[in-house]
């Protein structure tokens, strides 16, 4: 994209401190512009602190090459073969540092072919124009227009603290709209991730995505499936775990992207419209407890998405003969490899699922049998979380959970302090008699 002429807004005219940037943050930003680097904040924390937000993390992008970042710094550890990065590892933080980038020279668009010698290409895409490899380094306005939304094309210069736009970023945030850099097509083309994360910023800032370039997401939808499995866990956790778990939900049905990652999930809430307001009561759960501080663990996120209807399956099958719990493995093993198709879950997070929905079984027995055991399990947390979005979605079990609460009440309330016992008179000792020597004999 050609480059713009950037708006710089001074520091007397936004509302950015230093303040509410991570320490760690500004000693990275200082090092670099000390050393004679260009240093900026960019990306979403810029976005956020001027929306008055917290950040999640602080992005730093620079002039240095990954290679003096590294000299810089000793905490540094050089990541990634697609985009290469600096992480600075401090002790409560992990920063990343990027290389201000371009898009890729005329003699490298075509790939491998067009590298003499040999050598590997700095960029490159596949047949279908997505990038595989992007180490073409540039200009600050080059880097800026290379992101993905205009909302996150801005950055916090640290040499005089001013703000920087290059595209219509500060337009669009006050327009709280979700617009891409450049062509929505040939966006989405090259990184269908940008896709769920056009999503996720509408959904979690409560933004609109721009008209055309919600026809085109539509439209490409089902190209998510190009994208990395391993990727696209991270951003489903991102999606469903940060508060925000039922906006994005009807996002994803809306255009298409949930049937095109989890196919049998979008087939089942289609089949009858109670299904749909299960799944988004316990999303609206999920979002309650990251309201109240308690981020749902990944295995929780995924039974909630999935139990109702691995439940549901698995329950048709106990109806056929199949003993229940047997029915169940089977079910969550099928779930299993068709999720792997597109999306790839660890298999100790794919084993904790089957463990919080085989658990609702004793969780709901009466009476119930050694229930202090059943605290004990590791799992044990998340399964009582389970059953509580049930409750709440489906009205069922309600004596169950209450027991379990008063039970919890009762086994982690304080002891009430021991009496002392009575203080008993100390026995007093019996004097020992001192035993008469017998007279010795006189000799004859």
């Amino acid at each position: 994209m050609k480059a713009m002429q950037p708006r710089i807004i001074p520091r007397k005219e936004h509302s950015i401190s230093r303040k509410q940037i991570s320490r760690n943050a500004l000693r990275t930003l200082y090092r670099l512009h000390e050393n004679g680097f260009t240093a900026y904040l960019v990306g979403g924390c810029v976005r956020d602190l001027l929306l008055k937000r917290i950040p999640k993390d602080f992005d730093i992008a620079t002039d240095a090459a990954p290679g003096q970042i590294k000299r810089l710094f000793r905490n540094c550890r050089l990541v990634g073969r697609r985009f290469r990065l600096a992480h600075l590892h401090f002790q409560d933080e992990i920063l990343e540092v990027s290389t201000f980038r371009a898009a890729a020279p005329v003699e490298e668009e075509d790939g491998e072919e067009a590298i003499p010698n040999d050598r590997p290409p700095r960029h490159l895409k596949d047949a279908d124009g997505m990038v595989l490899r992007d180490n073409v380094f540039g200009t600050p306005e080059e880097d800026a227009l290379r992101r993905d939304f205009t909302i996150n094309a801005l950055a916090y210069n640290i040499a005089d603290f001013s703000v920087i736009d290059y595209s219509t970023g500060l337009i669009d945030l006050d327009l709280r709209l979700v617009r891409p850099i450049g062509d929505p097509f040939v966006r989405f083309t090259e990184d269908p991730v940008r896709m769920i994360r056009a999503v996720r910023f509408a959904a979690s800032h409560g933004f609109v995505i721009e008209p055309a370039t919600w026809e085109t997401l539509c439209e490409l939808s089902p190209t998510i499936t190009r994208a990395s499995p391993a990727r696209l866990y991270e951003e489903i956790l991102k999606l469903f775990t940060f508060g925000f778990a039922r906006g994005v939900f009807d996002l994803l049905d809306e255009s298409g992207l949930l049937a095109a990652l989890f196919p049998a999930l979008s087939r089942w809430i289609h089949e009858e419209g109670h299904h749909r307001s299960i799944l988004r009561s316990n999303l609206e759960n999920l979002d309650h407890l990251h309201q109240v501080g308690t981020a749902p663990s990944p295995p929780l996120f995924l039974a909630a998405l999935f139990g109702p209807v691995l439940e549901a399956r698995a329950l048709a099958r106990h109806l056929d003969g199949v003993p229940r719990q047997q029915a169940l493995d089977a079910e969550c093993t099928d779930f299993l490899e068709e999720f792997r198709k597109t999306v790839t879950i660890p298999a100790r997070v794919g084993g904790r699922v089957r463990i919080i929905l085989a658990f609702q079984h004793s969780l709901h027995r009466m009476p119930r049998r050694r229930p202090a055991s059943l605290v004990k399990r590791p799992d044990f947390a998340d399964a009582l979380a389970y059953l509580r979005l049930t409750v709440e979605t489906k009205k069922e079990n309600r004596k169950a959970l209450q027991w379990w609460d008063a039970f919890l009440a009762r086994d982690l309330s304080p002891a009430p302090p021991e009496a002392p016992p009575p203080e008993t008179p100390a026995k007093r000792r019996k004097k020992r008699r001192r035993r008469k020597r017998p007279a010795a004999k006189s000799a004859t």
